[in-house]
């Protein structure tokens, strides 16, 4: 497996049908109040910055039975510090042509926007089909300007299969229909994560702690804690849209919480 940040690559196993590409749409800086304990209070340790950066990332896949696939999309023109994705994919040598399948983890703006480019362009050309939770469509209707997307939309379940090797995981607590991607190739196993988790400084090491936007904070705790629980003990990588870069990584046991290893060229 060949997991790939920018032009760095990571080797793990030893097959190299596969590849992943980490690829960064930019950054969000976000109050550090958002934050929160699980009394929904800031929490202090976060308080003391004012700001927290967070990363966006998106992530493309390449190989057999998951070709042309590209989890969530960026910001586009949403904000000033996102919409990069198109200059990242060109580093990268990803035509966007390529790209024919969008599996989306939600419809918050930093992962759906980057549909079009900040002057309005159409970024993925032969695009065939938008994979979204069943539970996401009415969100995605209600950004009329991407109106011209809804007849590629295709719903999916909990479990459901999106290419041959690449399975829908329910990741309920943030967004209506939140929803990650799990890719087998019988060696490796990732799972996209989508933001189950935004501030990995604090987060890891206390998963109690929930995001301000998180529509349900206990089930996105409940949630944290199932996948952080699982993927350390199976040896997962994770790849998540708010980890630092190259945000890909694995997750270890440390005590009663956890810690986090990033992939590493």
């Amino acid at each position: 497996m060949i997991v790939t940040s920018y032009s760095r690559n990571v080797l793990s196993g030893t097959s190299r049908a596969w590849r992943v590409w980490s690829l960064s749409d930019g950054y969000l800086e976000m109050p550090a109040s958002l934050l929160r304990d699980s009394q929904d209070s800031p929490v202090q340790q976060a308080g003391r910055a004012g700001t927290l950066r967070l990363s966006v990332n998106c992530f493309a896949l390449a190989g057999p039975g998951v070709d042309g696939v590209l989890i969530d999309s960026g910001g586009g023109g949403w904000h000033p510090t996102v919409g990069r994705l198109e200059q990242t994919m060109a580093d990268a040598g990803i035509d966007p042509a390529s790209i024919t399948v969008l599996a989306l983890t939600h419809t918050h703006q930093d992962h759906l926007h980057g549909l079009l480019t900040a002057d309005g362009r159409v970024l993925f050309p032969n695009l065939q089909t938008i994979v979204i939770s069943e539970a996401a469509v009415e969100s995605f209707f209600a950004e009329t300007h991407l109106a011209r997307f809804r007849p590629l939309l295709k719903s999916i379940r909990d479990g459901d299969r999106v290419a041959e090797r690449l399975r829908a995981v329910a990741l309920p607590g943030h967004a209506p229909g939140h929803t990650g991607y799990a890719f087998d190739t019988n060696e490796d196993r990732f799972l996209f994560m989508g933001d189950v988790i935004h501030v990995p400084a604090l987060q890891f090491e206390n998963p109690e702690f929930s995001w301000g936007y998180d529509d349900d904070q206990p089930a996105a705790r409940a949630t944290r804690q199932r996948v952080l629980h699982e993927a350390a003990g199976a040896g997962t990588w994770i790849a998540g849209a708010h980890l630092g870069w190259p945000g890909i990584g694995r997750v270890v046991r440390r005590g009663g919480a956890y810690g986090y290893e990033p992939a590493a060229g």
